[in-house]
C-alpha cells in the first residue's frame, strides 16, 4: 500500500463551488430587465446594430422627429414628438407619426417612461442636389453615393430643401424612409403688409411671404428684401439674419 502523504497543492478544490458563474455563450438572460435612462438610449442603440440587432427599445420621451419606430410589425416614421408635463398628473408623450406602407397618418400618447421599440436603420448626412421625375436626390457624404426619395418621404418639407443643403436621412434595408432638416434656414421675405401706425415690434407680427413661397408672420419693422431665419419645424420668424 502507498503510505505516502500527497502534498497540498496536489489536492483538487471543488471547482464547480470555486468556479465564477457564466452566460452560456451565444445566449442572453431574458428574465431580468433593468429601466434604461434616457441619456443611455442611444448607447444602447449603437451596441444592439453591432450585433445586428434590428430594434431596440427606447423610452417614448426620447422619440425624435424622423425616428423610425416599430409597431405591431409595421414601421412608422416620427413626424412630431413632443412631451407635455401637465401641471398635475402624469407626463405624456404626443407623438404625430406616418406609416411607411401606406402613407396613412395616425397620432399616439405614450407616459414618458413607456418603451416603444425603435426600429434599426443608418442615420448619416446626405447633401440635396436636384429634385426631378424620379423624386429628391442626395449624395452620401462619405461614399459619393447618390440615392433618390420619394416624395413621400419629404412631404411638405421639400420648400425649405435648397442645392447644397445637408440634410440626415434614415435609410432601411436601402431605402430612405426619414429625413431630418436642419432646425433653422435662412429666407428672403418677398412680400408683407405695410406697417400700421402705432404698431411696435412687442404689439404684433404682420403676415410675410417668403421666397419659397412659404407664409409666416414677422415684426413690423422686417420689410421686403429683408432676409431672415425661420424655424423649418414650422416656419416661423426666429430672428432677422445677421449676414
Amino acid at each position: 500500500m502507498d503510505t505516502r502523504v500527497k502534498p497540498a497543492y496536489d489536492v483538487q478544490p471543488n471547482r464547480k463551488a470555486l468556479a465564477p458563474k457564466m452566460l452560456a455563450p451565444g445566449h442572453k438572460i431574458s428574465m431580468v430587465r433593468a429601466t434604461i435612462p434616457a441619456e443611455g438610449a442611444q448607447l444602447i442603440a449603437r451596441l444592439n446594430t453591432d450585433r445586428g440587432i434590428a430594434s431596440v427599445k427606447v423610452i417614448a420621451s426620447s422619440l425624435r422627429k424622423g425616428n423610425i419606430v416599430d409597431l405591431d410589425g409595421r414601421l412608422y416614421v416620427i413626424l412630431t414628438a413632443e412631451n407635455v408635463h401637465p401641471g398635475k398628473g402624469t407626463p405624456v408623450t404626443q407623438v404625430d407619426m406616418r406609416r411607411l406602407s401606406d402613407g396613412v397618418k395616425s397620432s399616439q400618447r405614450y407616459k414618458t417612461t413607456d418603451q416603444v421599440e425603435r426600429a434599426h436603420v443608418e442615420e448619416r448626412e446626405f447633401q440635396f442636389l436636384y429634385q426631378d421625375g424620379d423624386g429628391f436626390h442626395f449624395m452620401n457624404m462619405e461614399s459619393y453615393d447618390q440615392i433618390a426619395v420619394a416624395e413621400g418621404v419629404i412631404g411638405d418639407q421639400s420648400v425649405y430643401l435648397h442645392p447644397e443643403m445637408k440634410v440626415r436621412l434614415s435609410v432601411h434595408e436601402g431605402v430612405a424612409v426619414g429625413i431630418v432638416l436642419p432646425p433653422r434656414v435662412t429666407l428672403e421675405v418677398t412680400e408683407t403688409e405695410p406697417t400700421t401706425k402705432g404698431q411696435t415690434a412687442s404689439s404684433s407680427y404682420k403676415p410675410a411671404l417668403l421666397s419659397n413661397g412659404v407664409r409666416t408672420s414677422v415684426p413690423p419693422h422686417i420689410v421686403p428684401g429683408i432676409r431672415i431665419v425661420v424655424s423649418t419645424e414650422d416656419g416661423s420668424y426666429v430672428e432677422r439674419a445677421k449676414n
